[in-house]
């Protein structure tokens, strides 16, 4: 099974991350007010970058490194992250 850990702009321009096994319907629900407590209050939210990786551990493991980063190495991250999806 895929996961993704995905990162999401939100409307106070703060950075949410987490991981998913469903990208489209995690993005959805954070989009209608129902994916996590900390977005609900902060949409719209706008994906800015995701990566797919083979495992629940890695993602997890994955998402804890991406939470520890400030804002700036988030946002090279996911600008990283884009062009290695050919997103950019």
């Amino acid at each position: 099974m895929t996961w993704f850990v995905y990162m999401l702009q939100c409307r106070d321009g703060s950075i949410y991350t987490g991981i998913t096994n469903e990208l489209k319907r995690r993005v959805a629900e954070h989009q209608n007010g129902v994916g996590c407590k900390y977005t609900r209050g902060r949409c719209p939210v706008q994906l800015i970058a995701s990566r797919a990786v083979s495992s629940r551990s890695e993602a997890l493991s994955l998402e804890w490194q991406v939470k520890k980063m400030d804002r700036p190495g988030k946002e090279k991250l996911a600008g990283e992250w884009n062009l290695e999806n050919g997103d950019a």
